[in-house]
């Protein structure tokens, strides 16, 4: 029987690549999202490398249908959730106060609550499939609060915590939690921001980047399953930052994240 992966924010960006790669991987692939016409063309694009799956809307703040969308796709997996990945996201970049409070609540809503809400609905059945694994799309702006991204940046300290407690709490169970810390990355959510982090780091990552290490992630070399990495950064700079804030000082990790931001 086939592996199967289910997608959210998959009609776009990287949930898009992630969905491509999974499929030429021989998975069986969900994809999940609030773009209907992307999806009608993801769906052509997956069955045009020989890959199955189903497709379907989904507004991962809608708990409900969060749960009923992983119900349809277990029954048409055979009943098998092998890996989760929690994709959808949104960026609202700029002055803290210079946002709409709205629009800091629907990034609440879809990256913290939109996780919750797939985790919640998710468990049973990743339960009951032996090896399963959670992918969770965080960002390297949880290893730091970024400015400009002040909103954005703690949601994905909030998807960083939750990694890491699931971790532990579903190891219990043989689930695997782990999550992914890109950088800035080439989609559409980036598409004409402008912050010190781009002017200083760049936008160097493709989605198909991401969509690589989120396939060796979840099919990692023993090394990794060694030591249990929760954490995977993509991308030399952000495997740089990781590592580096593991040993510096709170004061120099604040002034060269003040640097960067151009602050």
């Amino acid at each position: 029987m086939k592996k199967s992966v289910f997608i959210t924010g998959a009609a776009t960006g990287i949930g898009r690549a992630t969905a491509l790669l999974f499929a030429r991987h021989g998975y069986f692939v969900g994809g999940y999202d609030i773009d209907d016409e992307g999806l009608k063309l993801l769906a052509a694009d997956i069955g045009a490398v020989a890959g199955t799956g189903t497709f379907g809307h989904l507004d991962v703040t809608d708990a409900e249908e969060v749960s009923q969308r992983l119900s349809e796709f277990v029954s048409a997996a055979g009943g098998q959730l092998d890996v989760l990945i929690n994709n959808a996201g949104v960026l609202h970049a700029g002055l803290f106060e210079e946002i709409s409070v709205d629009a800091h609540h629907r990034e609440i809503d879809i990256n913290i609550k939109g996780v919750v809400n797939g985790l919640h609905a998710a468990f049973p059945h990743l339960r009951a499939t032996p090896g399963a694994v959670v992918v969770n799309l965080a960002s390297a702006s949880a290893i730091y609060g970024q400015a400009e991204l002040a909103n954005y940046s703690a949601t994905k300290f909030y998807v960083r915590a939750i990694t890491e407690a699931l971790n532990i709490e579903w190891d219990h169970y043989g689930i695997r939690v782990i999550d992914m810390w890109p950088l800035y990355v080439n989609t559409a959510m980036t598409r004409g921001i402008k912050t010190g982090t781009t002017d200083s780091l760049g936008i160097h990552l493709s989605a198909e980047d991401i969509a690589e290490d989120i396939v060796a992630a979840v099919e990692p070399s023993s090394p990794r399953r060694v030591t249990h990495q929760v954490h995977y950064p993509v991308g030399v700079p952000a495997k740089s930052m990781a590592l580096v804030s593991r040993f510096s000082p709170a004061w120099l990790t604040r002034l060269v994240n003040k640097r960067l931001a151009g602050r």
